[in-house]
């Protein structure tokens, strides 16, 4: 029974600075235990108020009636033979995401997701075939950073996990605030970036109000065979989106990069490289192959080859587009792009099942 009213109460991990102020006003306290307060929670990632000792007893349990701080550990952990570690987090309604951590050398890279499911539903796409059940709160998607128990060893944030950030903008902006400002986690924005399919509006308003790295999935260039995969193509044609993209600076500290996945005589010929190549706004721009990962219901499409994938990469590295071919990493614990799932149900599937009884 406390548990479950402790879960009624509203988290303060995912709000910034700003919030943690009006919160501290409101209930009467000095303007300073706010900053304590970011202190005790992204600094240091206290998961009670016991543990904030340089607050006053009587203010913590002040705190303790109205508010949690809402760090919670995840559900459970995959490891795979590469080193990389899948997590579950709970996060209501009998949901959960995934969050990737990925070691490499001297980086730690942690892949988060903003949302359950996805409602953008690329084809070829895990989390897109479950349909969508709801953005994360702030706290949901800075828990997945603040809890994993690599959480200080961290050097990098990805969101490239389930969901697509720029369709949950207002939370995702709060978590790069979080993760930027000097009263919380104090990195660096180009420790951050923010993937999206080309949702125009909401990936304009993160590179303009952040300076975090953006990778674009493009997957393919040519116009109707992308719509095929993803309907995204549609309000927002990627051709467009990289035109918008290209008026932005990243010559210097920022980097801009395109995502393109390859699938096997469907877009990886040199057809396609010429129509991506065409497309890429400047010099630069970064491409990054990525090799299919299978997932079920989708028996058709096959991961191009490695001999195809590096005449692709080499057409673009001699046409001044640099170019590289990215490792996959999880793959065994179904960890790697494309792949995450959750626990939410798979609303195609569902639906399938549905008009086989009718």
């Amino acid at each position: 029974m406390e548990a479950l009213k402790n879960k009624q109460l509203k988290p303060l991990a995912g709000m910034t600075l700003n919030d943690l102020r009006k919160v501290t006003a409101d209930l009467g306290m000095p303007r300073f235990v706010a900053t304590q307060l970011a202190q005790w929670i992204y600094g240091k990632r206290a998961g009670s108020f016991e543990e904030m000792h340089n607050i006053s007893k009587a203010n913590r349990e002040l705190l303790a009636r109205q508010y949690r701080v809402g760090l919670e550990p995840p559900a459970s952990a995959q490891r795979s033979a590469d080193g990389t570690v899948k997590f579950l987090f709970a996060v209501g309604d009998d949901k959960a995401v995934e969050s990737v951590y990925i070691p490499e050398d001297d980086r730690a890279t942690l892949c988060i997701s903003s949302q359950k499911g996805c409602r953008m539903n690329c084809y070829f796409c895990q989390t897109g075939r479950q349909g969508f059940h709801g953005n994360l709160t702030a706290n949901q998607i800075i828990n997945q950073v603040l809890s994993v128990p690599e959480t200080h060893s961290l050097t990098n944030v990805v969101f490239m996990g389930m969901g697509e950030p720029t369709d949950n903008v207002d939370n995702v902006l709060k978590v790069i605030e979080i993760l930027t400002s000097d009263w919380g986690l104090g990195w660096s924005p180009k420790r951050v970036t923010v993937s999206s399919v080309g949702s125009k509006i909401g990936l304009k308003e993160i590179v303009e109000k952040t300076s975090v790295h953006i990778a674009l999935s493009v997957h393919n260039a040519i116009p109707d065979e992308r719509l095929q995969m993803m309907p995204v193509e549609k309000p927002f044609p990627v051709k467009q989106v990289l035109e918008m993209l290209g008026k932005y600076d990243f010559a210097h500290q920022r980097r801009l990069s395109i995502e393109y996945i390859m699938w096997q005589w469907f877009n990886d010929d040199i057809r396609h490289a010429e129509a991506l190549r065409e497309i890429i706004p400047n010099e630069h721009v970064r491409v990054n192959l990525i090799r299919y990962h299978m997932i079920p219901g989708i028996p058709k499409l096959r991961t191009s080859s490695d001999e195809r994938m590096a005449q692709f990469r080499d057409y673009l590295n001699s046409h001044g587009v640099t170019c590289t071919i990215r490792r996959s990493r999880g793959e065994d614990i179904e960890a790697a792009c494309g792949m995450l799932a959750g626990k939410v149900s798979d609303a195609n599937a569902e639906a399938d099942a549905k008009k086989k009884k009718q």
